[in-house]
C-alpha cells in the first residue's frame, strides 16, 4: 500500500518507532537514523540477545543506519538521507534537530515537498515545550488519568502506554492525511504532535457530559455504575466482563442463567440495588472462567474473558484473525489479506543497512564510506563484528 514511501526515522523509545513500524508493515521502506551506540531502547530493560525487547517490539520491517548526528560530517550524511525522503519522523526534544541543522525550515529548503513529523511530549511550543515527561504525566494533565481510578478512587498506572500508543496512531493518520494532501498539491507539511493532544481528544465525550450535564465519569451507562455493564470476579479468582447495555443481551442472559427475575433490574445502578449487586457477584463467583467462557461462546449477552498476556495468542477470535506473529514477537494488526500473509523482517541490529543506505541510496564511493567509519561517524555492528 505504502511502496514507493520513504520514511527516515530519527525517534526513539516508544511512540515514534511505533508509529514508523506502522507505515513499514503496509509497505513503506522505514530506514531508522540510530547513535552510533544504537537506539536507547535497545540497551534498556529485558533483553532477548542481548538487544531490549522494547525495541525488538517496535522496530521489525526497517532498515538500520548509524550516524554521530554530533558530528558536522554526521549531520550532513543524514541531511542528504533526509533528501531522498517522503517523510521524517523526529522525536527530540523541541530546538535540537534546529540545532543540529535537520529542522524542518532547513530540510524543506533541500526538498520543498517534505512531510515532516516532530513527536514530543507538549508541542513546540509553549510554556512546557521544553519539561521532561513520559506517558504517566500526558494521562494526567490530560485528565484521562482521573478516569482510570481503583475501588478507592486512587488513579492507577496503566500498564499500557496509552498516550504513545495512541500518539503514533495519530502519527501515522497525519502521515498518511499529508501523502494524500502532497499528491494533490505537490506541497509538503509540517506536523507538531504533542502526546498529551490525542488523550485530549479522546475524553471530548467526557467533557461534554461534565460541561451540559454535571457528569465527571463520562457516559454514565459505560463508567462501571450499572450492573449490567460491570466486571466480575469468577469462582477461580480471575475476571469476566459483562457488557449486557441493551435490554435483549440481558434477558438473553437472565434466561440463559435461570433468573428470568432479574430481567426487570435491567439497567439497575449498583448503588442504588446494593443487595442486587452482591447477589449477581456472588453468581459469577459460582462458575470458572472457562465456563463463563463458553457461556459467552452459547449465550449472545455481551460477555468477554478479560485475557492475561500470555492467554490472548489461543484466544479462538484472535488466531482466527492472526493477530498475533511470533516473528520479531509482535502483533501485526491489519485488516488487509495481502498485509497479513506479507513476509515480516525482524528488527534490524545496529546500523545493519549503514553500507548500503550509504552506497545504493547516497552514492558514496567505497573510499568516501570507509572514511567516514574511520573517523566513526558511521557504524555498523556487521563491520565491527567482522573486524
Amino acid at each position: 500500500m505504502l511502496s514507493g514511501i520513504r520514511v527516515i526515522d530519527f525517534s526513539k523509545y516508544l511512540p515514534g518507532p511505533y508509529a514508523t513500524m506502522r507505515l513499514a508493515d503496509k509497505g513503506a521502506e522505514v530506514i531508522v537514523v540510530e547513535p552510533i551506540e544504537g537506539e536507547p531502547s535497545r540497551h534498556i530493560g529485558i533483553k532477548k540477545n542481548e538487544t531490549g525487547l522494547l525495541y525488538l517490539a517496535n522496530n521489525r520491517n526497517k532498515k538500520s543506519i548509524a550516524i554521530d548526528l554530533k558530528s558536522e560530517e554526521g549531520q550532513e550524511v543524514a541531511l542528504q538521507l533526509m533528501k531522498t525522503a517522503d517523510v521524517v519522523v523526529e522525536s527530540f526534544r523541541p530546538t535540537v534537530m534546529k540545532r543540529l541543522g535537520l529542522d524542518y525550515e532547513t530540510v524543506k529548503k533541500e526538498k520543498e515537498d517534505i512531510i515532516y513529523c516532530s513527536i514530543s511530549g507538549y508541542g513546540q511550543c509553549g510554556e512546557m515545550e521544553q519539561l521532561g515527561s513520559h506517558d504517566l504525566n500526558y494521562l494526567a494533565i490530560s485528565g484521562v488519568l482521573a478516569q482510570l481510578k481503583d475501588e478507592d478512587g486512587k488513579p492507577i498506572t496503566p500498564s499500557v502506554q496509552l498516550a504513545d500508543h495512541l500518539g503514533a496512531f495519530q502519527c501515522t493518520e497525519e502521515v498518511l492525511a499529508a501523502i494524500i494532501r502532497r499528491n494533490q498539491t505537490q506541497e509538503g507539511t509540517y506536523i507538531d504532535l504533542s502526546l498529551t493532544d490525542p488523550l485530549v481528544s479522546i475524553m471530548g465525550t467526557n467533557y461534554v457530559h461534565y460541561r451540559d450535564g454535571g457528569v465527571y465519569r463520562g457516559v454514565p451507562e459505560l463508567n462501571g455504575d450499572l450492573i449490567c455493564y460491570s466486571n466480575y470476579k469468577t469462582k477461580d479468582g480471575r475476571y469476566i466482563a459483562l457488557a449486557a447495555l441493551e435490554h435483549k443481551f440481558w434477558k438473553n442472559f437472565c434466561e440463559a442463567v435461570g433468573k428470568e427475575e432479574w430481567i426487570v433490574l435491567h439497567g439497575t445502578n449498583k448503588k442504588d440495588n446494593v443487595q442486587f449487586y452482591q447477589q449477581i457477584t456472588e453468581f459469577f463467583e459460582s462458575r470458572t472462567l472457562v465456563e463463563w467462557t463458553n457461556f459467552s461462546f452459547e449465550v449472545d449477552c455481551c460477555m468477554a474473558p478479560i485475557l492475561e498476556v500470555d492467554e490472548i495468542n489461543n484466544f479462538p477470535f484472535l488466531k482466527d484473525r492472526q493477530l498475533i506473529s511470533e516473528n520479531a514477537a509482535n502483533t501485526n494488526v491489519s485488516t488487509f489479506y495481502l498485509q497479513k500473509s506479507s513476509i515480516c523482517s525482524d528488527p534490524p541490529i545496529i546500523g545493519e543497512h549503514t553500507n548500503e543506505v550509504l552506497n545504493n541510496l547516497l552514492g558514496y564511493s567505497r573510499d568516501k564510506i570507509e572514511d567516514l567509519y574511520q573517523k566513526q561517524i558511521v557504524n555498523s555492528t556487521e563491520r565491527t563484528a567482522r573486524i
